[in-house]
C-alpha cells in the first residue's frame, strides 16, 4: 500500500473502538463471546503479520529503494491523460518564439496551463498549417492544447489583447547556430561527460565503455505524450524486445539523461523512472546532465536545446553509439519504432567489435 493510499482505521467507541449494542440478557453472554473473539482475531492479524502495511514513517530518512518510489510528489503525480485516450483540451496563452521551416508546429513560450503543465518554452504541433497564417513570432496568442495519451496539438489559436504576458528575454543560441557548430560523424568517439545519476553518484560515460550505449534526452515535467513520455515508452519498449530476442548479446545500456538538473534531482529523477520502468532497473538507468555537460553535448549531436530562465525549448533526439563510445546512429524526432532502436542496438554492438 502506498503511503498516499494509507488510511488509519476509525474508532467509534472511546472504550474498546467498536460500538457495541447492549443485547438482551439472554444473549448477553453469546454477544460478548463474539465480539471478544473478533477483537483478538483483528488484534493479531495487525500486530502479528509482517506483510500487512504500516503507515509511514515521515520522521525517519530510510535510504531510497532504487526503482521504487517512496512517497508521491508533483513530479510523478498522475497525468492528466492517463487511463483514458480521450482528446481532453486545455486552454492558453504565450508569446509565439518561433515559426519552424514547413508550418507544421510552432514554438511557444506559454504560461501554466492549469492541470497540465507549468510555464514552459514548447514546439507544439499544429495540424494544420493554416492556423498559423498571419501569425509572426513576437506576437501574444491565446490557444488550447488536445492531448490524449498518444499524441497532442494546439488549434484556435487568435490573438491575446489583454498585454499581460511578460515580454520574451533575450534569445538563446538559435537553431541555426546550434547546428552548425562542430557535429559528431558516425565513428567518431564522443567526449566523455559526467552525469548525476539517480542514486545520487557522479557518473561518467566512458564507465559503459564495453557496452553499446542509447540515450535519449527528457525532464520530468514535460507532459505531452508525443515528447518525453514517448521517448520513455519506446527505451520500455526496446528493452523488452532486447530481453526477449534469442541469441541477443547482453552489453547494451539504456541511459535517459534529463536536462533539468536543477529541477530534476536524483530523488525526483528515481520517482519519475518508476512510472516508466517499475522496479525492473536491468540496463536502464535515468541521470541528469549539468549545464557543462549539456554545453559539450548539444552541438556534437544536433540537439537543439535552450534553457530560458528555466523555460525550455528542445527537440528530440536518441543516440547509439557503439561499444567504443563512437557514435553509430542517431534517431531525430519521434517517428521510429522500438523495433527500428532495437535493431541498430543489435548492429552497433557488432560495430563495437571493429577497431
Amino acid at each position: 500500500m502506498s503511503p498516499t493510499e494509507y488510511e488509519p482505521t476509525k474508532a467509534t467507541n472511546t472504550t474498546n473502538g467498536i460500538f457495541v449494542e447492549q443485547a438482551p440478557c439472554g444473549q448477553s453472554a453469546a454477544w460478548w463471546f463474539i465480539v471478544c473473539a473478533f477483537l483478538c482475531v483483528v488484534g493479531c492479524h495487525r500486530g502479528g503479520d509482517p506483510s500487512v502495511a504500516s503507515p509511514p514513517d515521515h520522521g525517519t530518512n530510510a535510504p531510497l529503494t532504487l526503482g521504487q518510489p517512496a512517497v508521491v510528489i508533483p513530479a510523478m503525480q498522475a497525468s492528466p491523460l492517463d487511463s483514458t485516450n480521450i482528446a481532453r483540451s486545455f486552454s492558453a496563452r504565450g508569446i509565439i518564439r518561433e515559426l519552424p521551416v514547413g508550418g507544421q508546429s510552432v514554438v511557444i513560450r506559454h504560461e501554466d496551463i492549469p492541470g497540465f503543465m507549468p510555464r514552459m518554452t514548447m514546439d507544439f504541433t499544429v495540424r494544420s498549417s493554416n492556423v498559423l497564417r498571419g501569425f509572426k513570432p513576437g506576437d501574444a496568442i491565446q490557444f488550447r492544447v488536445v492531448a490524449n495519451e498518444n499524441e497532442s496539438w494546439i488549434e484556435d489559436l487568435k490573438p491575446d489583447s489583454t498585454n499581460g504576458l511578460p515580454a520574451l528575454p533575450p534569445p538563446g543560441p538559435s537553431t541555426a547556430s546550434l547546428l552548425h557548430l562542430a557535429k559528431l560523424k558516425r565513428g567518431e568517439v564522443l567526449p566523455d561527460v559526467e552525469l548525476l545519476g539517480e542514486d545520487g553518484r557522479l557518473i561518467k560515460l566512458s564507465e559503459f565503455e564495453g557496452k553499446a550505449v542509447v540515450f535519449t534526452f527528457i525532464f520530468s515535467r514535460c507532459p505531452l505524450p508525443d515528447y518525453c513520455p514517448r521517448m520513455n515508452q519506446h527505451f520500455s519498449k526496446t528493452r523488452e524486445i532486447l530481453a526477449q530476442k534469442p541469441g541477443m548479446a547482453t552489453n547494451w545500456q539504456f541511459i535517459s539523461i534529463s536536462f533539468d538538473a536543477e529541477f530534476d534531482q536524483p530523488g525526483v529523477l528515481t520517482r519519475y523512472a518508476y512510472s516508466y520502468r517499475g522496479k525492473d532497473t536491468n540496463r536502464w538507468f535515468f541521470a541528469a546532465a549539468p549545464a557543462d555537460s549539456m554545453a559539450s553535448m548539444v552541438p556534437q549531436l544536433d540537439f537543439h536545446f535552450v534553457n530560458e530562465g528555466g523555460s525550455f525549448v528542445h527537440n528530440l533526439r536518441t543516440v547509439v553509439l557503439d561499444s567504443r563510445r563512437r557514435l553509430f546512429k542517431q534517431f531525430d524526432g519521434n517517428k521510429w519504432t522500438a523495433e527500428d532502436l532495437a535493431d541498430a542496438i543489435a548492429q552497433a554492438i557488432e560495430a563495437g567489435k571493429k577497431p
